[in-house]
């Protein structure tokens, strides 16, 4: 079972790099090891064999982040593409734990590629806000978590995601009913070892904390939305996720056959690195960290310049003579996440990696880009009123969402 291979790895993980839905941490402060955590998780590498199907049942360019690699992982999406190449449609499920006001760009990662899937796929799209996970693990009130999911909502509808095609919803309004009879379903599962297990809890937890997983895991059962899919309980579901949330979905999938349910697949991606290049990860809790979507274009330069870390040489004579290390450089990363021209892409890598382009010039083309994402993003959320909120929370069915 896939549970028991994370049981058997979890010591390993905790002595080298630890990677769970609340700690990402490499060993001496290095990088993550995606290809040791393929093989520690038991997923697969997405191959290029995936991305050219992808095209050719969609008869569009693959989005950017799986000709790039961000998505790199998966499970199941091959039987996924199978079934959609038959005939049979799938739905889309991701999240967000809303635990701060304003998103970084990390945030908005998955929420850019699960955009392009709904409209590659015409398919629909749940969305949870885990309003009830950070009340317990970031101590915050009841009351404020549903404040931050409200306004989170706003930034993921920015996104550009189809009303007509999307649910969004938030633990504390929507839990109940056909959501929890499958919770319970998936509570009686699981044994205490295996959810210690599989998600390193301990005595010192509350049980809140145990009681959780059951919540992130059924939304991946079309059974819990009886509103948008009555009768179609072998629906099959696609999550695109970062790989930190993995566990949830190792649990789940071990669970859905003994339900009747089909296993949830995932596509999964690498983490969007910290400015500093500290960790592998964007931190929310460290402002100089991250890019945000609430940044002006003096907070975007400014941070670039002083915070990002750089691949070039000490001095122009050296950087000229043998380049810039690539593998280190976060502006590289960072452009190889948002500059959409690959031909441009490319230059830039070839160029400042033999000497020839500066830092200072990399870092500026970078400014450009994120400046215009982030005006781009501020101005849509703007758009954003209550009364949109309302609409795409609002429990009701999606005639066209197959269309």
């Amino acid at each position: 079972m896939e549970v028991d291979k994370k049981e058997e790895i979890a010591s390993e993980s905790s002595e080298e790099q630890v990677v769970n839905p609340w700690e990402v941490s490499a060993k001496d402060g290095g990088k993550i090891d995606y290809d040791k955590l393929i093989d520690q998780f038991g997923c697969q590498r997405l191959d290029e064999s995936l991305i050219d199907r992808v095209e050719r049942l969609t008869s569009r360019q693959p989005h950017v982040f799986l000709r790039r690699g961000v998505f790199f992982a998966h499970r199941d999406f091959d039987l996924v593409l199978d079934a959609y190449e038959r005939g049979d449609k799938f739905y889309l499920y991701t999240g967000r734990g809303p635990s701060s006001e304003a998103l970084h760009l990390g945030h908005l990662i998955p929420f850019m590629f699960t955009k392009y899937l709904q409209e590659a796929f015409k398919v629909p799209l749940v969305i949870q806000l885990t309003d009830d996970e950070k009340c317990m693990w970031k101590n915050l009130s009841v009351e404020e978590s549903q404040r931050l999911a409200r306004e989170n909502a706003k930034d993921i509808i920015a996104c550009g995601f189809d009303v007509t095609k999307t649910f969004i919803f938030s633990d504390f309004d929507y839990v109940g009913g056909a959501f929890y009879k499958n919770m319970v379903k998936v509570a009686k599962c699981v044994t205490l070892n295996k959810a210690m297990g599989i998600f390193g809890f301990s005595g010192e937890d509350h049980i809140g904390k145990l009681s959780f997983p059951p919540v992130q895991a059924v939304p991946s059962f079309p059974s819990s939305f009886p509103h948008l899919f009555p009768g179609k309980d072998k629906l099959r579901c696609l999550i695109p996720c970062a790989i930190d949330q993995d566990p949830y979905f190792r649990m789940t999938r071990d669970v859905a056959p003994r339900l009747g349910y089909s296993k949830p697949a995932l596509i999964e991606s690498t983490f969007f690195p910290a400015l500093q290049a500290k960790n592998g990860k964007m931190s929310a809790s460290d402002p100089n960290s991250a890019i945000y979507v609430t940044d002006t274009a003096k907070d975007i330069k400014n941070k670039i310049n002083r915070y990002a870390f750089s691949g070039g040489q000490d001095s122009i004579e050296k950087h000229r003579e043998i380049g810039a290390n690539l593998e280190v450089d976060i502006p590289v990363k960072y452009l190889s996440f948002f500059l959409e021209d690959d031909a441009e892409l490319e230059h830039i890598k070839k160029e400042y990696g033999e000497g020839r382009m500066l830092t200072g010039e990399v870092k500026k083309r970078l400014t450009e880009v994120l400046t215009e994402m982030v005006e781009r993003h501020r101005m849509a959320r703007a758009a954003v009123t209550d009364e949109m909120v309302d609409a795409f929370m609002a429990v009701r069915p999606l005639p066209n969402m197959f269309e």
